[in-house]
């Protein structure tokens, strides 16, 4: 089984608790139990519950593509990295050179580095390398449209990780394959979480990335999600691009203390990076790790999160994308292309990771994707 997989029983008797009471074990302070003495929002807080109890559930079995081409050999894949500051973005990459070696691939990683003319210098080198199969991962493909036009105009297929508002084939931009959760999905169930875990009365700040249109969106429909409860209330809407989180969250997080103290209880972020450089300035301020603000990375679930979360450091929950799963995924795309075959249609379950459901890993992924794929590719 899993890592992930266990303490299934203890994370739903204590998905109960936590809902009845409005904290976790660690919640504490007066403000926590005054807020959960009447429910913001009786209808929106039962719809929550119920959606946060599925996602929190530990087993989920593979059901992804079970048949498609075999496997074609000899192929070369280049993968471009928005940057490899982004843990999501980095741990994609991973799949995709572990499933590449597989199927007897070639797979380079180029590091856009965060900015527009990195990430055009980038696709412009993987253009020269005359690869099979590009990947666009964490960017939005606008920024490099002349380069996007090329390889298109060349025949090579493109594959984006979360390069796109939506999951599977793409026109504009031309993608074979766009992989992503829906944001739909993820943006609600982290908004949800938030009116669960607060019995409907929360101060929440949201952290976003308005860059990347991906991340954007991801951000407008957490904050759609958390206007359905009338007892929680948006504090602040905070802009902060990826490249500059680093340089900018101790500042930020200072302002934001500043502003609202006690009010503050929780966070949401469209990025687990976020959490990782906020924590300072909230050890600084002398927050307990474990207690509010109690913060929600909406993707993407790598394993420095996952360190957070089991460890109770500033970080309470993280909704993850199957990392590596995913990158998988992206050669089985590519494979598809390569065939002629159409693309699998397939979208990962939504799922949150709590210190209550981890079993300890540092990741999530479905039950036997490995072996699901490698019986497809016949290796």
């Amino acid at each position: 089984m899993h890592p992930t997989r266990k303490a299934a029983v203890t994370a739903a008797a204590l998905l109960v608790m936590a809902t009845a009471s409005g904290c976790e074990s660690g919640a504490g302070g007066a403000e926590s139990h005054r807020s959960s003495a009447t429910p913001g929002c009786p209808t929106a807080l039962s719809r929550a519950k119920q959606a946060v109890k599925k996602a929190e559930a530990v087993n989920a079995p593979w059901r992804g593509p079970t048949t498609g081409p075999k496997a074609v050999h000899g192929k070369s894949v280049v993968y471009i990295a928005q940057t490899l500051t982004n843990p999501g973005v980095a741990g994609v990459a991973r799949g995709v050179q572990e499933a590449a070696k597989i199927v007897g691939w070639q797979a380079r990683t180029l590091n856009g580095e965060g900015t527009p003319e990195g990430l055009r210098a980038a696709f412009k080198r993987a253009l020269r390398l005359k690869p099979d199969g590009i990947v666009i991962s964490g960017f939005d493909p606008g920024v490099a449209a002349a380069e996007v036009k090329k390889a298109n105009s060349e025949g090579i297929p493109l594959i984006g990780w979360h390069a796109a508002p939506a999951p599977g084939p793409s026109k504009d931009p031309q993608l074979f394959s766009n992989i992503t959760s829906r944001v739909e999905d993820v943006a609600k169930i982290s908004a949800d979480w938030i009116i669960a875990r607060s019995n409907g009365r929360a101060g929440v700040v949201l952290f976003t990335d308005a860059t990347v249109p991906f991340a954007k969106r991801k951000s407008d429909l957490i904050k759609k999600e958390l206007a359905t409860c009338s007892g929680t209330k948006l504090l602040s809407y905070t802009n902060m691009p990826i490249p500059q989180v680093n340089r900018r969250s101790i500042g930020e997080v200072r302002s934001l203390l500043s502003r609202f103290g006690r009010k503050w209880t929780y966070s949401a972020a469209i990025n687990d990076l976020y959490f990782q450089h906020a924590a300072p300035a909230l050890r600084a301020a002398g927050k307990d790790g474990a207690g509010a603000p109690f913060n929600i990375g909406a993707g993407d679930g790598d394993p420095s999160a996952f360190q957070r979360v089991n460890g109770k450091e500033f970080q309470a929950a993280t909704v993850p994308e199957p990392l590596s799963e995913q990158g998988w995924q992206i050669v089985d795309e590519f494979n598809r292309a390569f065939s002629d075959a159409p693309e699998s249609g397939y979208v990962a379950p939504v799922h949150i990771a709590t210190a209550a459901n981890s079993g300890g890993a540092l990741s999530w992924d479905s039950e036997g994707y490995r072996q699901a794929y490698r019986k497809i590719w016949g290796d």
